[in-house]
This record gives C-alpha cells, sequence and structure tokens, in this order.
C-alpha cells in the first residue's frame, strides 16, 4: 500500500481518545443526514441553487487533450470529425429521373425541377446515435446483450431440491456445486446425508502460511475473473415512460401510397366471339360519391380477333399491352367497388340491339346458329373496317372489394408472397396522415388479405340515357340491396376472369403512371404492369416529392337538341394545340389498350342517334414542361355516319370549342360549360375563351353553354390555389426580373411589386390546406430565400424578414393542423420534421462535400446577375432604404432609439408581452443591438440571426403561433447554424468566435423568453408547458455541438434560476419539479455528456471554503486525527467544485438529492423520474464503445460519486427487501444515534457507541441486523418504492463496480465512524435487495399469476352478486404474499412486476423462465461480488486503524449475511476466502472476542 494512500490512519499511530469518539458521536446527533442537504455547499450555494459554472472552453484553452495520456485523452474535447454534412441521394423509384428535358423552362417549372431531383442535405453528428436519445436501452436490447451468460449454479436449483413453500427457500442452505474446488456449507447435512456424501477435497494452499497483503491481492486477482463486464445489463431496461429524451430520426419524404392492391386481368370470353372487346376497370367510393382512381385498360381480345382493326391501328407500344394493375386506396372503405366497363368498335344500331346477340345465342348452340354467326362475323368485319378508330357503350359490371377482403375462404389459389406484403405498406402507409385516420374496421384492410381469383359472368348491358357517373352510383349502391333491380335484368353472359391481391413489394415489370419504368425493371420486353393513380377519396396531406404534371380531362355531356343537320351519332375529338395549327397538336395523350403510347388525338364513345350524350370517358394528359398563353384544349364535334353512303363523309365536323389553359400564369382547372361555334374559329382565337362572342361567328343555341366539361390536374408544378400562385408567380417575377406584369386584371410594376409581396405574404395563411401540404416545401423555400436573400426592387433593398417570418408561422400551424393525427408522442409534425432535416438548405449554391472547393456563396444573401435580369434589380450603391418597410430604419440612431423604432413599428397588441417588461427598451433585459448601416457590401443576412431576432420582437399573436411549434424554429435554427459553419469551414473557429454577440444577445433573450413562457403556462396549459420545456431542453443540448459550451451553461443556469423563483411561490410546485427534470435528463442526454462534465480535470478546493455541515461532520477522520483531503471529500460530496466542474452531472444529481429530500413535494413521482433518469445514464455508459477501457470507467464513474453519500444519507427511507417482521436491514448505523438533531448527547447512549467508546467489539445483534435503529415510525419523509430502492441500489453498485479502488479507500479512510456504518448498513441492503430467489419461485409467480387471470371471472362475479364484501377482499389479497419477500400482491404492484423483468404476458415459456432466472442469477452473483470488493476496500482502509476491531466486526456480520443467503457457488467460493481473510487479521489484531 502506498504511504500517501495511507497517510490518513498510519502517520499517526496513538489511539483515538474517547473524547473524540463522543464528539463525532455529538456531531453526527446534531442533525440528521437530510438536515442539511438544501443548504449544504462549499461555495455557500445551496443545492436549490445552481452554482455558476466553469467557462468551458477556458478550461479546455488551460488543458488541451494533448497533456492527457492513454484512452482518457478522447475525454477532454468532441471529436473533431463530430459534425458532418452529407449528401443522400433522393430516392428515385424509376430508373429514368422523369424530369423534363433542359430547355426553355420558365421559373415556376425549373424551381420545382430543381427541387425534385436535387439530393438531400443533411448535417449529421457523427456521434449522436450512441446517445440515449436515439439508442435507447429497452427490454429487447437488454435481452440480446444478455445472451451468453453464464449459468451459476446454486443449490436450491439442484434437482434434489423438491421444497416448494417459500419459506423452505429463505431458510435453505446452499453448496458451492462442485466439491472438487470449493467447500461445502455446514448446513448441507439438513439435506443430504452425510454417509453417502464423499469427503470434499482439500482446497490448495490453505493450511500454508502467508501474508495478509499476499492472500488479498490473490484473493482480489481470483474475484476479478469471469465477472460480468456490464453490471446494469443483467437489470431491467429503463422505464420507457420516463424517456423524455426519446427521439427518432424522421423519415425521408416520399411518395405518398396508400394500401396497394394487385388486380390482374387473366381472360376475358363470351358465348360468341365475333368481334374485338375492350375493357377498363376503376375503383368507386360510393360513400364519398367520388371517382377515386383513374382508367386502367386492357385488351384481351385474341390476335385474330384484333387482326380486324389492323387498317387503324399502328404498332403497339409495350406499353399498353400491360393486363395488370396495382390500385392505390389510402381510404379502405367497406362502400368501394372495382367497375369494369367494356366497349366495342362502333356499329349501326343502339346499346340493346348490338347487345341482343350476346345475350341470346350460346356457345352450345354454335352449330345451329352458324349461319347466323357468319352474318355477324361479316358485318362486325366491315364495321371494324370502316369505323375501327371509334367506339360504343357495351356493357359493365362490378365487383364490390369488401367482399373479396372479408372472406376467408372459397379463393381459387393462393399467393406466394402473401406473408411478406404486410409490413411493407405498413410503413408506407405511416407516411402519411390519411393512414390513421382510414383505420376503419379491419375488414376493410386492403393490404392483408388472401387473394382471390373471381369469375365474374354477369354484365349489365349499358343504357344510352344512363351512361353518367351519377348513374352509376346508384347503380351500385342498387347492387348492395338484396332486392337489387339490377338482379333482374336479363345480363350480357360472359366470363371475366380476375386475380385480385395485395400489391408485392419490388413488383417487377412495373410502370409509374407516367410510364417510367419502376425499379426493378430486368427486362424492357416484359409485359408490364401498371401503377394506376389514384384520386383519393378525402384529402391527403403529403408533400410532393418528384416530377409529375398530368391533366384529366372528362366529358360530360352535350346538348345539340337545337342543332339543326344531321348531328345524331356524336364523337369529340379533344387535342391539345400548342398553337392554332392543326400541324401543332402535341402527341401528350396516354394511349388506352394495344395502341401507340401517345397520340396527338382522341374520341369519346358515340352514342347511336344520340343528340345529347352522355359521356364517361377520361382523357388522361402529360401536361408540357412549359405551358403558355397559346397552349389550349381544342375540341372538335363530329358527326359519325354508320352506315356508308355514296357522297357521305365517314365524319363531318358539326362544332368546335376550346379551353385557354393559363389564365393570368395559372393553370385553368375545374368545370367548364362552353359555347360551341358552328364556324371554325378565327385567328388568335387561343388567347380567348369561348365566352367571348367573337364577330362574325355562328354558335350552337344562341352561345349558350351546351357543353360540359371538366378538368382536373394532378401536378407538383401548379399548386391549383390563388393564393399560392400568386406568392409563387411574385417570387418569379421578381427572379426573372419581367416587368411590367400582368397579375389578373392589374399590371404590377416594380414600384407596385413590394405592396403586393407583402400582401401575398399575409394572404398564405388563405390558402387551401391539402395544396399547402403538398407544396409546403416550396412555400418554406421561397420564404427562406426572401429571408436569406432580401430582393432588390427600383434599386432599394426591402427587408421581408417579418412578413417571411409571420407567414412561415401560419405556414407551420396550418402543416401541422392538418397532420395533427400523424403527431409524434412529442407532438411534432413528421412532415415538418422532415423538412428540416432532410430538404432545408441555404440559398447561394449547392452545398459542397467535405474536400469540394467551398461555394462562393454559403448562407449569405448575395445578389448576383442572372440571365435576363435587368439592371434596375440590382443595387447600384444606393443608401436609400425602402420608406414602406418597418423593420429597418434609414440611418441607425442610439441603440435604445433604434429598438424603441423597431417595436413601435409593430402594429400588434403587447399587453402580454415579455417584451414590455424585462425585455423591453430600458429595462433589466433589454436586448441591445445595433444595425450596422448599408455602406456598400451586399445584403447578407443569416437565416438563424434573422429568426432569433424576429422571434424576440414578434408581436403577441405571431409568438402564440410560433410558441405552439417552437421546435420547427428551434430546429431550423440550429441546421441554419450549423451549414453556417461547415459551408464556411469555420469548424476550426474557436467556439467564442464562431457567432456575433448581437445573435448571442438575441438567444439569450429567446431563451429567457421561452422559459418564462413554461413557467407561466404550467398551470394554464400543461401539455404546452411540456412541449415548450423540451424543445427548450433539445434546442440547448443541439447547441452545446456547436456553439461555445460555457455560454449554454450559462443559458442553463439562467433558466433553472427562473424555476427556482417561481418555485417559491408556485401552487404546484412539484409540476415546475417534473418539468425541470424532465429539461434536466434531455440535457444529459447529450452523446458527449461524459466530455461535457469535464471528467479529466481534477477538482481544486475554494480557496477561502465555506465548509458545508455535512463535510464538518468529517473533519475529523475515524481514523486518524488529521483533517481529510478536502479534495476528496469534494468529489464524494454535492459540493461546490464538483458542481461547478461537473455541472450536468451536478445538476442531475442535484435533482436526485431535491427528490430524495423528506420534504420534497410529491416525493414519489419525483423519486421514479430522478433515479430512473440516473439509471438510463448509466445504462448508456455500460453499452458506450467509448468507454470499455476500465480507465475511463472509472473517470465515468467519477461523475457518480455522490450517489453513494446520497443513498447512504437515504438509507431509513429505504424499501426493506429483508423478510420476516423481525428481519429487518433498513437500519441506521450501529455507531449512529439519530435524535433528528433534538436530544442532547447526555441522554442515554446506543450499546453500540459505547462499545465504539470503549473501544471494543460491537454489541450482540440478530443475525440480520448490524445494530439496532429507529422504527419504521421514526422514519421522516416519504419512504421509496421497492422499485426505485431497487433500482438506486443497482446504480449504487455500479459507481462501486466501476470507481477507481484507491479512490473509494482514500474516501472510506476520511469517513466518520457512523458513516462508515451506514455505509455498511447500505451494502447489507444490497445483498437483500438482489437476493436470488431460485427458479421455483419463477415458476410460482408466473402460475400464480396465470391462476389469477383465469380466476377473474369469478371473483367479478361474487363481487356483482354481492357474496363478498371489500373487506373479504383484501384480506384475501394480503394472504395472497409473494415468494419475493417484499409481502406485496405480484399481480397489483408494478415495483415487482418490474424488477421480475415480467412482460405484460400472464403465462410464459419454460424457456423465458429459464431465462429470467440466468439473468437473476448472474445479477445476484455480480452484485455480490460488487460488495464483497468493497468490503475488502473497507478492511483495507481500517486495519491499521484503532476502530478496526468494531469496524471489522460489522464488516463480517455482512460477509456472513452474505453467506448465509442464496449465493451461487462462485460467490460462495470468494465469500468463504474472504471470510477466512477477514478472520485471520482479526486474530492478528490480537481482539480477545469477536461477537457476532
Amino acid at each position: 500500500m502506498a504511504a500517501s494512500e495511507r497517510r490518513a490512519f498510519a502517520h499517526k499511530n496513538n489511539r483515538t481518545v474517547a473524547a473524540e469518539v463522543r464528539k463525532q458521536v455529538s456531531r453526527e446527533r446534531s442533525g440528521s443526514p437530510h438536515s442539511s442537504r438544501r443548504s449544504s455547499s462549499s461555495l455557500g450555494v445551496p443545492l436549490t441553487e445552481v452554482i455558476e459554472p466553469l467557462d468551458f472552453e477556458d478550461v479546455l484553452l488551460s488543458r488541451p487533450p494533448e497533456v492527457e495520456p492513454g484512452p482518457l485523452r478522447d475525454l477532454i474535447e468532441f471529436p473533431a470529425d463530430d459534425l458532418e454534412l452529407l449528401k443522400q441521394p433522393r430516392e428515385c423509384r424509376t430508373t429514368e429521373p422523369g424530369v423534363p428535358e433542359d430547355g426553355k423552362l420558365d421559373a415556376q417549372v425549373r424551381a420545382a425541377v430543381e427541387m425534385y431531383s436535387e439530393d438531400w442535405v443533411i448535417v449529421r453528428r457523427r456521434y449522436q446515435h450512441l446517445s440515449t436519445a436515439y439508442s435507447p436501452i429497452t427490454t429487447e436490447t437488454q435481452r440480446e446483450r444478455q445472451k451468453g451468460l453464464t449459468c451459476q449454479v446454486f443449490e436450491q436449483d439442484a434437482p434434489g431440491d423438491e421444497r416448494t413453500g417459500p419459506e423452505d427457500v429463505d431458510d435453505s442452505l446452499h453448496c458451492s456445486g462442485s466439491p472438487e474446488d470449493t467447500p461445502r456449507s455446514s448446513g448441507a447435512s439438513g439435506i443430504f446425508s452425510l454417509r453417502n456424501l464423499a469427503a470434499d477435497s482439500l482446497l490448495p494452499t490453505l493450511l500454508e502460511r502467508a501474508a495478509p497483503e499476499d492472500v488479498d491481492r490473490r484473493n482480489e486477482a481470483l474475484r476479478r475473473q469471469h465477472r460480468a463486464p456490464a453490471l446494469l445489463t443483467l437489470y431491467p431496461a429503463p422505464d420507457e415512460d420516463e424517456a423524455v429524451e426519446r427521439c427518432s430520426r424522421p423519415e425521408p419524404p416520399r411518395e405518398h401510397f396508400g394500401q396497394r392492391i394487385l388486380v390482374k386481368c387473366l381472360s376475358l370470353k363470351f358465348e360468341i366471339e365475333i368481334e374485338p372487346i375492350f375493357g377498363t376497370l376503376a375503383l368507386y367510393d360510393v360513400r364519398e360519391k367520388k371517382k377515386i382512381s383513374e382508367n386502367f385498360y386492357f385488351d384481351l381480345n385474341s390476335d385474330s380477333v384484333k387482326g380486324l382493326l389492323r387498317a387503324h391501328g399502328t404498332h403497339p407500344a409495350i406499353s399498353t399491352l400491360a393486363r395488370s394493375a396495382i390500385f392505390s386506396v389510402t381510404y379502405p372503405s367497406p362502400d368501394i367497388f372495382l367497375v369494369v366497363k367494356l366497349e366495342k368498335v362502333l356499329q349501326q344500331g343502339d346499346i340493346s340491339e348490338c347487345c341482343e346477340p350476346y345475350m341470346v345465342m350460346k356457345e352450345t348452340d354454335t352449330v345451329k346458329n352458324k349461319e347466323k354467326l357468319e352474318k355477324l362475323r361479316v358485318a362486325a368485319e366491315q364495321f371494324c373496317t370502316r369505323l375501327g378508330r371509334y367506339r360504343m357503350p357495351f356493357a359493365w359490371t362490378a365487383v364490390h372489394l369488401a367482399n373479396i377482403v372479408s372472406s376467408v375462404g372459397s379463393q381459387d389459389r393462393d399467393s406466394d408472397s402473401e406473408g411478406e406484403r404486410k409490413p411493407t405498406w405498413a410503413e408506407r402507409r405511416r407516411r402519411g396522415p390519411q393512414d390513421r385516420g382510414s383505420g376503419g374496421d379491419d375488414a376493410c384492410s386492403f393490404s392483408s388479405f388472401r387473394p382471390a381469383t373471381l369469375t365474374v359472368t354477369n354484365f349489365f348491358k349499358q343504357e344510352a340515357e344512363r351512361l353518367s357517373d351519377e348513374d352509376l352510383f346508384k347503380f351500385l349502391a342498387d347492387m348492395r340491396r338484396p332486392s337489387s333491380l339490377l338482379r333482374r335484368l336479363r345480363p350480357v353472359t360472359a366470363q371475366l376472369k380476375i386475380d385480385i391481391s395485395p400489391a408485392p413489394e419490388n413488383l417487377h415489370f412495373c410502370l409509374s403512371p407516367e410510364l417510367l419504368h419502376v425499379k426493378p425493371y430486368p427486362d424492357p420486353r416484359g409485359r408490364p404492369t401498371k401503377e394506376i393513380l389514384e384520386f383519393p377519396a378525402r384529402e391527403v396531406y403529403a408533400p410532393h416529392t418528384c416530377y409529375r404534371n398530368l391533366l384529366f380531362v372528362y366529358p360530360h355531356s352535350l346538348n345539340f337538341s337545337s342543332r339543326q343537320g344531321s348531328v345524331r351519332n356524336l364523337a369529340v375529338r379533344i387535342q391539345y394545340m400548342a398553337g392554332e395549327d392543326q400541324s401543332q397538336a402535341l402527341p401528350v395523350i396516354f394511349g388506352k389498350s394495344s395502341c401507340s403510347e401517345f397520340t396527338r388525338e382522341a374520341f369519346t364513345p358515340v352514342v347511336y342517334h344520340n343528340k345529347s350524350p352522355e359521356f364517361y370517358e377520361e382523357f388522361k394528359l402529360r401536361l408540357p414542361a412549359c405551358v403558355t398563353e397559346n397552349h389550349h384544349l381544342f375540341f372538335t364535334f363530329y358527326h359519325v355516319s354508320c352506315q356508308p353512303r355514296p357522297g357521305t363523309a365517314l365524319e363531318t365536323p358539326v362544332g368546335f370549342t376550346w379551353i385557354p389553359l393559363l389564365q393570368h400564369g395559372r393553370l385553368r382547372t375545374g368545370p367548364f360549360c362552353l359555347p360551341v361555334s358552328v364556324d371554325q374559329p378565327p385567328p388568335s382565337y387561343s388567347v380567348l375563351t369561348p365566352d367571348v362572342a367573337l364577330p362574325g361567328m355562328r354558335w350552337v343555341d344562341g352561345h349558350k353553354g351546351v357543353f360540359s366539361v371538366e378538368l382536373t390536374a394532378v401536378s407538383s408544378v401548379h399548386p391549383q390555389d390563388p393564393h399560392l400562385d400568386k406568392f409563387f408567380t411574385l417570387v418569379h417575377v421578381l427572379e426573372e426580373g419581367i416587368f411590367p406584369f400582368r397579375l389578373k386584371e392589374t399590371v404590377l410594376s416594380e414600384g407596385t411589386m413590394e405592396q403586393e409581396l407583402r400582401a401575398s405574404l399575409a394572404a398564405l395563411r388563405l390558402a387551401s390546406p391539402e395544396p399547402l401540404v403538398a407544396f409546403s416545401h416550396h412555400v418554406l423555400d421561397k420564404l427562406v430565400r426572401l429571408v436569406v436573400r432580401p430582393p432588390i426592387i427600383c434599386g432599394q433593398m426591402v427587408n421581408l424578414g417579418r412578413g417571411a417570418f409571420e407567414a412561415m408561422a401560419h405556414v407551420a400551424s396550418l402543416v401541422h393542423r392538418n397532420l395533427e393525427a400523424v403527431q409524434d408522442s412529442r407532438g411534432h409534425c413528421p412532415l415538418l420534421a422532415a423538412y428540416v432535416h432532410y430538404a432545408f438548405r441555404l440559398p447561394g449554391g449547392d452545398p459542397c462535400l467535405p474536400g469540394d472547393a467551398p461555394p462562393a456563396t454559403v448562407q449569405a444573401a448575395t445578389l448576383s446577375r442572372g440571365s435576363g435580369r435587368p439592371a434596375s434589380l440590382y443595387l447600384a450603391r444606393s443608401k436609400s432604404i425602402s420608406s414602406s418597410n418597418p423593420d429597418l430604419a434609414v440611418v441607425p440612431g442610439s441603440v435604445d432609439d433604434e429598438v424603441s423604432r423597431i417595436l413601435a413599428s409593430k402594429g400588434v397588441d403587447r399587453s402580454h408581452s415579455w417584451v414590455n417588461s424585462a425585455y423591453a427598451p430600458g429595462g433589466s433585459k433589454a436586448v441591445l443591438r445595433r444595425v450596422p448601416p448599408y455602406c456598400g457590401a451586399d445584403p447578407r443576412q443569416l437565416l438563424h440571426e434573422e429568426l432569433a431576432l424576429q422571434w424576440v420582437v414578434s408581436g403577441s399573436a405571431v409568438r402564440e403561433l410560433v410558441l405552439q411549434h417552437a421546435w420547427f424554429f428551434f430546429r431550423l435554427m440550429v441546421k441554419s447554424m450549423e451549414l453556417h459553419l461547415l459551408l464556411g469551414q469555420r469548424l476550426d473557429t474557436p467556439r467564442k468566435l464562431r457567432f456575433p454577440g448581437r445573435f448571442l444577445d438575441d438567444i439569450t433573450a429567446l431563451v429567457a423568453s421561452v422559459g418564462l413562457e413554461v413557467i407561466t403556462r404550467v398551470h394554464k396549459d400543461m401539455e404546452l408547458a411540456e412541449r415548450l420545456n423540451a424543445s427548450l431542453a433539445f434546442f440547448l443540448s443541439d447547441l452545446l455541438s456547436i456553439a461555445d459550451r460555457g455560454y449554454v451553461f450559462s443559458l442553463v443556469r439562467a433558466h433553472y434560476k427562473q424555476v427556482t423563483t417561481r418555485l417559491q411561490s408556485a401552487p404546484n410546485p412539484a409540476a415546475l419539479l417534473t418539468l425541470r427534470m424532465d429539461f434536466t435528463r434531455i440535457l444529459c442526454s447529450h452523446e458527449h455528456y461524459v466530455t461535457l462534465n469535464l471528467p479529466c480535470c481534477p477538482l481544486s478546493p475554494p480557496a477561502s471554503p465555506s465548509p458545508s455541515v455535512s463535510s464538518t461532520t468529517s473533519q475529523s477522520s475515524t481514523f486518524s486525527s488529521q483533517t481529510p483531503d478536502p479534495k476528496v471529500t469534494n468529489m464524494f460530496e454535492l459540493s461546490g467544485p464538483f458542481r461547478q466542474q461537473h455541472f450536468l452531472s451536478g445538476l442531475l444529481l442535484t435533482e436526485l438529492a431535491l427528490a430524495l429530500d423528506p420534504e420534497a413535494e410529491g416525493a414519489s413521482l419525483l423519486h421514479k423520474k430522478a433515479i430512473s433518469a440516473v439509471h438510463s445514464l448509466l445504462c448508456s455508459h455500460d453499452v458506450d464503445s467509448r468507454y470499455t477501457e476500465a480507465s475511463v470507467k472509472a473517470k465515468v464513474a467519477e461523475l457518480y460519486l455522490p450517489l453513494l453519500s446520497l443513498a447512504r444519507d437515504t438509507l431509513p427511507r429505504l424499501h426493506s427487501f429483508a423478510e420476516g417482521s423481525g428481519q429487518r436491514s433498513r437500519l441506521a448505523s450501529m455507531l449512529d444515534s439519530d435524535t433528528d438533531g433534538e436530544g442532547d448527547i447526555g441522554g442515554t447512549i446506543n450499546p453500540s457507541v459505547a462499545m465504539a467508546i470503549a473501544g471494543g467489539p460491537l454489541a450482540p445483534g440478530s443475525r440480520t441486523s448490524i445494530s439496532q435503529g429507529p422504527s419504521t415510525a421514526a422514519r421522516s419523509g416519504c419512504p421509496l418504492s421497492a422499485e426505485c430502492s431497487r433500482t438506486l441500489l443497482v446504480c449504487v453498485l455500479w459507481v462501486l463496480k466501476n470507481a477507481e479502488p484507491a479512490l473509494l479507500q482514500r474516501w472510506a479512510a476520511d469517513l466518520a465512524l457512523p458513516q462508515l456504518g451506514r455505509l455498511l448498513d447500505l451494502l447489507y441492503l444490497c445483498l437483500a435487495a438482489f437476493e436470488y430467489k431460485g427458479k421455483k419461485a419463477f415458476e410460482r409467480i408466473n402460475s400464480l399469476t396465470f391462476k389469477k387471470s383465469l380466476d377473474m371471472r369469478a371473483r367479478l362475479e361474487e363481487a356483482i352478486l354481492g357474496t363478498i364484501g371489500a373487506r373479504q377482499e383484501m384480506v384475501r389479497r394480503s394472504r395472497e404474499r409473494s415468494p419475493f419477500g417484499n409481502q406485496e400482491n405480484v399481480r397489483w404492484r408494478k415495483s415487482v412486476t418490474h424488477w421480475r423483468q415480467t412482460s405484460d404476458r400472464v403465462d410464459k415459456t419454460k424457456d423465458e423462465m429459464e431465462h429470467e432466472a440466468l439473468v437473476d442469477g448472474n445479477l445476484a452473483t455480480e452484485a455480490s461480488l460488487v460488495v464483497l470488493d468493497t468490503l475488502e476496500i473497507i478492511v483495507q482502509t481500517v486495519m491499521l486503524s484503532e476502530a478496526r476491531e468494531s469496524v471489522l466486526g460489522a464488516v463480517l456480520k455482512v460477509v456472513l449475511y452474505s453467506l448465509g443467503s442464496a449465493q451461487s457457488a462462485l460467490f460462495l467460493q470468494h465469500g468463504l476466502a474472504t471470510q477466512r481473510a477477514l478472520v485471520s487479521k482479526v486474530h492478528d489484531t490480537g481482539t480477545p472476542q469477536l461477537q457476532f
């Protein structure tokens, strides 16, 4: 033993006089262990106040990492690669990007193309995954780490042990498991017949003389073998309900999908086969009365039948040969039908006449009707040759999907990949808010049903007067009725065979709605499956993530009843025109089936001899990237002559109309009722609407609207909302610099641009929710750009920071409100979180990865001359500022005047604003900032600085919105700061110089403001207070990674002072204390928590200390008359130096100390929260790969050394784990006469104290107690539950296991005798708390719990019938004691079920019970070995002291208790070795008698 370590008791070998012992006892009797906890501090700062922390950056400058050798170097400073910038490729589902090729794109399309093709910009904290926030310790992870545990051998688990009673388990005596290497317990004869046992072999070196030091070294070396490396891996995982720091990274934005079903069209057969039949599939929701998918066209005709159309057909594109489709359903419903419509080639005759052969002729009558069939074939061939390009309605049917989904049998075949489908699409459904709202009943889930092959045999002929969707919905509703009118009609007999199944993931040969190849697409020659675009029944709130620009045209009806001439067989031709010449028709119309992929024209089906036909047709168009004023849809109405006549044309144009697609820069969609011109339109018609009565033109029905059509766009380019359209248009006009510009009826000039832009920003809150969410990334990007790059209008810089900030607040609020159903546990909107994490970037160029050349501009609001931008938009160095901008002053005056002007310019109510009070100009916490005069540099603004300023000076209404979503703005600021450092290569800059003082002033004011909101709202809106509290804590935690850490600690201290001040007058302080504990836990979850506590810097006592009471009690130690080492004392107490240097650890342990205080409010709740926070951190240290080295873990353990003193002082209120009324291990120290500070030392002295004064051995005691102590009734304060007590004790054992033994020895040497006695009591209690209960105990608990669950019905009947009263029930429960010895009902007490590692399931398998017993045995063994290690340290400390007889006797009692309890063979081996060494040492001291 080194001389320095023996200083306390070896330098003076004099005998401790009785007067000194009496003085020590008197000091201990002067107050309880907790009496001075709240006021204890060697710097005069009580625990209720936060001591001022050290300046972190200055400490690091004085002690750089290079001075620390070995593995401890990594604990001094954050790693150099802590922060990194990643560019993650945006997920592209298709093999080709699908964005338009580079060409002449307008600003809006160019912005969309850039957004949908650029990579995600992610700022990653490389070690964040090691934080408890992102790598939680759960039951599953614990079980994974428990694999490979050694099976400990216990006597009570021996096969010959047939005892079943708990009392037998308690009194059992244990053998060591292997007679060859360990001796048997002396009580083994009560179980085994000694006559039948072989003699044990002698232990080697047992009778050899050896120095005590050699024996101790050998025993210690043996104890260190085969030890569990991580103690807390053996203990149940921390309570997940308390894990307020739990976070998860948002999923990247992806294209929205509902539940997907795969429909395969296998075959279509009629009784007669004479002509080609074409099919269409679509989904309809009867309840919503809406078509919820686009059409899927299929062609199942044979090659011979298809040959009838060779005169009109071109070589079909492979995409039009698809026979299977994937439908997406976001809102599953029992009212969804799969509607099948059939069409045939136009022929002479109405629908009924054309259907008659299919309804009359049978396949069995083929020979009989041979001549008729031949005539029909010849006629069909003639019609196909002449009218092959026209179609006519034929028949329809519908499949009720709910019947398919809910059926469990009668399927023709199963699907091979059924089991793999549900989780895949369940994950995709979680990406949108509609998923929770679409729950419905399970029978309507389209993601997990057995595949079915259906044969549809009945079709209904189409009726010429009932072709509209309104009529179809009536038919579908009638089909669900038992007495359906449709069932009475004679059907068209056919056999359509289709296969319906959940869509598998990664289906090969799949085409997107734009006909792009979806990965994987192995062979372009394979027959494809089409993804069918969904038209959701209700709003879908999901952002656009890919380029999509589709237009759907739905002709509804045409009224030519007043049209003169032969206009009966009417067909409508649709063309997309880029100009007015027919050659300018663009090939953008999607083909149907067995045709070319895109066409220039398409026709509606013809209803024979009907002048007012209705239509059900759908035309799908691919909109060009750039839609101009000349682009329009052109409709031509034809009369088709079905019967060939000499001199009669096949088709005769009888009318014309059109729809200009762009009006004032906005895409025109919606319903139209158009007039139809008889004559061809004149030149330049395309810029006008047909509503304009052009001179010299004839119109059908006097220029009235006779053609009803509807346009619907599915576009990620055009918002189709007037407010969003106006905002984007104005922003793009500014970017392009096109003045003057017509906006609706007004002409915008540069002079009116600013006013229109501000009005547009304010009007964003009026946008429709669905397009606002869909274009939320676009909107937020534009708002950020307006803040970072203020526009230049008329040579003046216009600061739009205030308007853009308010617009951000409204957009965030609207998005959050509409996505409320999918908020996470913190109330965060996943869409906004994903935007910040992935999509948000600072304008100014593409960010460069490390190693690339840095971008010319990073976060700065620089202005660069672009193509087409007029010189008038560039600032030619003018000092004039926009006179209408209230956020900028022309010439900054004094600081106070300037701030006053900023605040005065807000036309909002500030009656409830903190700006009026402490933070107002001239107030005690006024924000003093000076805007530098604009003197020639480019206008540069940093987003985080602008956000902080605008938040600080915002009005009450906007601030309320921001507070509701404070987390979003905090994260936006943090990522902006990170990008500012990364892109500007400022990570090498000293942290104190990274951000300007004015920005830090704003942050200080902002943190104080939000902290005040937390405090004031805790009793009015607890939910908001909790969210704000967590948001503020995470913000400060993030700042620790990028800003001056000493500055952040000062913010934390200021927040604590706010809370402390409020606590003095709070009506319910427990609520505030709970929030403060959550705040502390989040801060301590930082991945570099250990480094933030400066673990490698030695504690130094203050120059002129003001000693705490607790340290005063040990001014004269038990084993030396010298003053204890203040450095050691400071390390083991919540002293001023400890809390100042180990700031976060000091906060956490201070919270624990205050929670354990007997006078604490809401003690039971705070106990659990505080202890759980410490437990969670220690668990994370155990599994952290950075702390595997013993020396490193010892430094980590030093951060928790005060935990030993806290637990020792809390001993009287810990749960008693000893069994039986006379067996109490939670007793006061044998040398402590605690009278709560009221008695005097002249009273009756504890016999143990008297023996200590006399220098003799301990007074005789019982087997389970070291000494007599105060009764349970004498305890003060709220006792800790069994769960909290056990968790606190395992944390104590963790510290004892990992702390440096020499440090523990120095601490023990400085302890007063009563304190040492309480420490031994604590070790005694640890043995009782973690005693092994045996496999049979687990089996009894399992069977007992299962029996209770089965008996619940009978007990409920008894309670209802009154056959058992409340008193009898209470008595019955009191008799159902747990074999775990804590006399608590297993079923109802969570404290028992928690530490028994039970799950919610009542019945467990044998393997699970075996695993629980294995873990419990290892935990009991390791806990006992840690206690044994600590006892050895105490023994080595007291060997040369005068009080060794008393202490050695107490130590021996603990050792004997451990040997008398249920122990493994491994522990018994070490325990008996320690016992022999201890008895030897006692004998060597010459003690005449040792009583125990």
